[in-house]
């Protein structure tokens, strides 16, 4: 803030003082510490008067007029001094104490933030992780089979492991988790198969997905030199959100996502109150920034006229026609 050649008249009774205010910047400093010495002087003026009035009997009328005079100097000193402590006090703060003095953020100490291990490298799951597959077996997963009506009924897992990952064989369903999830951190490795021939083009070419909560779908695709529609390649919200950037590794090279979940909440009709929204790190790269998912995955079709309430769901492994495998997966309940 800037001030003119302004005078700030403080009148008390009979008495009027007047205070040049700077003529430049002023800090918000010296604007609290004005506003300080300001309330101060009032207060202890008010109080001198109150008492000069009640002893003015007692006091002859020369000495009624040099008494508020001797005192106001005496309560300049008392403020001054008052002033320079605070100054003292306030310069002695870290900025950024400083910077909270002025506002309404203070330091909060409790409840205390949850102490976890983190992974030995940044791919390891930390030690709040369910982990989901981590090549020795297929406990949590189930399978699931799909027709033209959508998800059919699920059985156990034909899944193999091999390359120390898990993949369909050709008569295998969808892979999905037995367990279900609503908010979440998911972190999963994958890769296309290698030796494809030149031929298998497009959307043929390792085709796969991760499906959340059965309706919504993240693409997987080899993409490193393979042109397709671009909401239908690697790391796009499938048919709704191309990424931001194409970081894809070449086919046969492990592939990593890390996805953050934020589930739907939904109206009393049914319809989105709050709509999923999903951040997608791909090989380390940003490449969907908390997108609002507009709907259930759909191709054709238009994802906001099929939105239908759902609770949490489980997580699904897409088996698209293609040998894609998938290790080191592990999720977050947030």
């Amino acid at each position: 803030m800037r001030y003119g050649n302004r005078s700030l008249i403080i009148q008390s009774k009979t008495y009027k003082y007047s205070f040049i205010i700077f003529n430049s910047l002023i800090t918000m400093k010296q604007l609290i510490i004005l506003i300080f010495l300001l309330f101060a002087f009032t207060v202890s003026n008010a109080q001198k008067v109150l008492q000069s009035e009640t002893s003015g009997s007692k006091s002859t009328p020369n000495v009624q007029q040099k008494a508020p005079q001797g005192q106001m100097r005496i309560n300049f000193a008392e403020q001054e001094a008052i002033i320079k402590k605070f100054t003292r006090s306030f310069d002695s703060l870290t900025p950024m104490q400083q910077n909270m003095f002025f506002t309404n953020v203070k330091h909060i100490m409790d409840p205390e933030v949850t102490k976890i291990e983190p992974g030995i490298m940044d791919s390891d799951p930390p030690s709040d992780a369910i982990v989901l597959f981590n090549g020795k077996d297929l406990n949590e997963w189930e399978e699931i089979t799909w027709g033209p009506g959508g998800p059919g009924e699920k059985k156990p897992i034909t899944w193999i492991m091999k390359d120390g990952g898990m993949q369909p064989t050709s008569s295998s369903g969808s892979a999905q988790t037995k367990r279900v999830f609503r908010d979440f951190q998911l972190h999963i490795e994958w890769k296309t198969p290698a030796g494809l021939p030149a031929t298998v083009t497009g959307q043929d070419r390792g085709n796969s997905g991760v499906i959340i909560q059965g309706n919504y779908e993240v693409q997987i695709l080899d993409s490193y030199d393979n042109r397709t529609y671009r909401n239908g390649q690697a790391g796009a919200v499938y048919m709704q959100y191309a990424p931001l950037v194409n970081p894809s590794r070449k086919e046969g090279v492990w592939q990593t996502y890390e996805i953050i979940y934020t589930a739907p909440r939904f109206k009393d009709s049914g319809t989105y109150f709050t709509p999923p929204k999903i951040t997608i790190i791909y090989n380390g790269v940003l490449v969907q920034n908390n997108v609002a998912i507009q709907g259930p995955t759909v191709s054709p079709g238009i994802p906001q006229y099929i939105i239908k309430e759902h609770g949490d769901g489980p997580i699904q492994l897409q088996q698209h026609g293609n040998p894609t495998t998938f290790r080191n997966i592990w999720i977050r309940e947030l």
